[in-house]
């Protein structure tokens, strides 16, 4: 050890024939070097210094030896050459001594180099003292100083691992964050275990290193001879300090971990207002006991770790009946469809309670028709979810009446707004006929849905709206108007809430063209389709719901449309009627049903008849072909009389009564449908 500070001394010229009395005082001895005899003179103090008698010492250095060991003597040596050399005029350092009884001791020295006119060193002259003393004190002051540094350390990572575990939101996210390089490594510890107190039980939910695990240990009692139960029994640490502890303490664990070279472990009891939640194993490789500070660092530890379980703990909790509740709100099973593929999913937002209001259904509706529903209610909690709920039913309730899609969306407006709620909820439902391909939609402040065509590509289709359910009613504004889709076979209709169009940064058309260029790009089969968007919203994450629901138009045996025409019929207007007549014909001929063409016409001209003689509104005559495994000619002719017609006796002189007559004997298929506050009556002719 050098001191490069040392300052010159100041020795009297006749030194040593008149020591200096303040060296005497300070225990130091002092010594003058005649560099051109090589002598080397001690005084009485100096002798004391190195453990010498004066007669063991004959004033040469190389006599020194004896107490000055090899390297020592290497290492002063050249201190002093060098300090002659560069020209310096003092030198100092530290050195140890081997005393007597073979002890080492420090001792400090300072020359002070006298040279000639030339410059040429001539004489060393200088003090030695015991430094030891002094020294330990350093050394005491330097492990003080270390241990600081360690206890900042440690409690550095304990602040760390803290921060860490504020994000931690389920059990295993903390015990992630322990086990990751940035935590437990930073604490030295080989490895964790820990377990949760589940009905009087410790439940191992993490444990150590490949090959630790201890058969038996995965449910334990409290009661039983292993560390984590004894933690928890008595609410106490347990600091097991060397591998024959760990033995004795625990014989029968011990025999299964002796492989992993543990020398000592800490186990602490996880407690939460005053009552153990469960325990957490450290265990080493490379120490031996705890010292008090290290020991206060780890209960902190333990403290906040059980803290981030609880927490944890009532998250998963709540996640679960926030799950159950959200999957008993959702439609337990989808309806299969004839003629369609139908495919549904929900992902719920990656923050929160992991419920929200979104939801998807599919209802079947007469004729064959199917109704489409997508919807989100405000919010992300579990009030949200019983709306949403309560919304489902009610729509389905009000489609299953018969009533047309705008009705519907109506009444389920008010329905919310009557529900006294502060949420609304945006909703679009479709009702589509699968044997026309003809999809009735409103939308009530939802996004528009999009159209996949067989070739795979996709478009975006406008649909007028109104407002979302509740505000309408709330604003008396309750129109909604109805859009118009013809999905053709192979076509796919897609509808889903904003959770998976939305994205950070970019607004609803930008996130349009991105969805829209996803299910372009997307496999043909619509389950396949539909958890390739839904592996896009999980790896895009978000704060909100997604729900989709994705129908597919068969395009091999189911019926497909040839044609569509439709007329509107006033009551008193014969020039309506006349034309109705005339479309009737004219589609006869080009459909090749020439043959049946009287059948035809006199049914449908019979229907209308019916039509505006027993209601008081209009009458709208549809005329389809269907293709499918057999070719047919659909009429239906629409009414608003909620009122369903009965087939009479007419006898034998009643001039009415046989309209329903003809129609059952002409017709192979004929029915009535509800439509909304009307009805439909229908019937079908095979065709060549």
């Amino acid at each position: 050890m050098v001191d490069r500070g040392a300052s010159a001394l100041s020795l009297p010229d006749d030194w040593p024939a008149h020591p200096a009395p303040i060296l005497a005082l300070n225990r130091m001895g002092s010594f003058d070097w005649d560099l051109d005899t090589g002598l080397f003179h001690m005084d009485a103090q100096a002798h004391e210094v190195f453990d010498m008698r004066p007669e063991e010492f004959d004033g040469h250095p190389e006599n020194l030896s004896a107490r000055v060991p090899p390297a020592e003597a290497y290492r002063l040596d050249a201190l002093v050459a060098q300090a002659m050399k560069d020209g310096s005029e003092n030198y100092g350092a530290y050195f140890r001594l081997r005393r007597r009884d073979g002890s080492l001791r420090w001792t400090h020295t300072q020359g002070y180099i006298r040279r000639d006119g030339t410059g040429r060193p001539r004489r060393i002259i200088g003090i030695v003292r015991d430094a030891t003393p002094e020294l330990a004190e350093l050394a005491a002051h330097e492990e003080r100083t270390a241990q600081e540094e360690v206890r900042r350390d440690q409690t550095r990572v304990v602040q760390l691992i803290t921060a860490a575990l504020a994000h931690a939101r389920t059990v295993q996210d903390v015990i992630d964050v322990l086990k990751d390089t940035q935590g437990l490594t930073h604490l030295g510890a080989t490895s964790l275990v820990m377990g949760l107190v589940e009905a009087g039980r410790i439940r191992l939910i993490a444990e150590g290193p490949e090959g630790s695990f201890v058969p038996g240990t995965l449910v334990t009692r409290i009661d039983e001879p292993y560390p984590m139960s004894e933690v928890v029994r008595t609410l106490t640490p347990r600091f097991i300090e060397s591998p024959e502890e760990f033995a004795k303490g625990y014989p029968i664990l011990w025999p299964h971990i002796t492989d992993l070279d543990i020398t000592a472990a800490a186990y602490l009891p996880l407690i939460v207002q005053a009552r153990p939640i469960g325990a957490m194993g450290l265990l080493y490789s490379d120490r031996r006991g705890f010292s008090p500070d290290e020991r206060d660092v780890l209960l902190a530890l333990g403290s906040s770790i059980a803290q981030s379980l609880q927490r944890a703990t009532f998250y998963e909790q709540e996640k679960d009946l926030a799950t159950g509740l959200q999957q008993a709100m959702l439609p337990r099973t989808i309806p299969s469809v004839r003629g369609a593929d139908v495919a549904v999913r929900y992902r719920s937002a990656s923050l929160g309670r992991d419920i929200g209001g979104d939801w998807y259904d599919l209802i079947p509706l007469p004729g064959g028709r199917v109704g489409a529903v997508i919807g989100d209610v405000q919010g992300h909690d579990t009030h949200a979810a019983a709306v949403m709920g309560q919304l489902r039913i009610v729509l389905r309730a009000y489609a299953a009446e018969g009533h047309t899609p705008a009705t519907v969306m109506a009444r389920a407006s008010v329905f919310l707004h009557e529900l006294d709620t502060d949420r609304f909820a945006t909703c679009l439902y479709a009702e589509a006929d699968l044997s026309t391909g003809v999809v009735q939609v409103v939308r009530a402040g939802h996004i528009d849905p999009l159209i996949r065509d067989e070739d795979g590509g996709c478009h975006r289709i406008p649909v007028p709206g109104g407002l979302p359910l509740g505000l309408s009613a709330e604003f008396g504004s309750l129109e909604y108007p109805v859009g118009t889709i013809e999905l053709d076979p192979g076509h796919t209709l897609m509808l889903c809430t904003d959770g998976l169009v939305e994205q950070p940064g970019a607004d609803l058309d930008d996130g349009m063209r991105t969805l829209t260029a996803l299910i372009a790009a997307g496999p043909d089969d619509v389950r396949d389709l539909a958890d390739c968007l839904i592996d896009v919203a999980e790896e895009r994450g978000g704060e909100d719901d997604v729900a989709l629901l994705l129908l597919r138009r068969r395009g091999l045996d189911a019926p497909r449309s040839g044609g569509r025409l439709q007329q509107h019929v006033a009551p008193g207007d014969p020039e309506a009627l006349h034309e109705a007549r005339h479309m009737i014909r004219a589609a006869v001929r080009a459909w090749g049903a020439k043959d049946r063409a009287d059948e035809i016409e006199l049914v449908a001209d019979e229907l209308i008849t019916n039509a505006l003689m027993h209601t008081e509104g209009s009458a709208i005559l549809t005329l389809r072909v269907l293709t499918g495994s057999d070719r047919r000619l659909r009429v239906e002719v629409e009414d608003s009389s909620s009122a369903l017609p009965r087939r009479r006796e007419a006898g034998e002189s009643g001039v009415s009564g046989r309209g329903l007559l003809l129609v059952d004997l002409l017709t192979d298929v004929w029915g009535v449908e509800a439509r909304g506050g009307g009805k439909c009556v229908w019937c079908e002719f095979l065709m060549p």
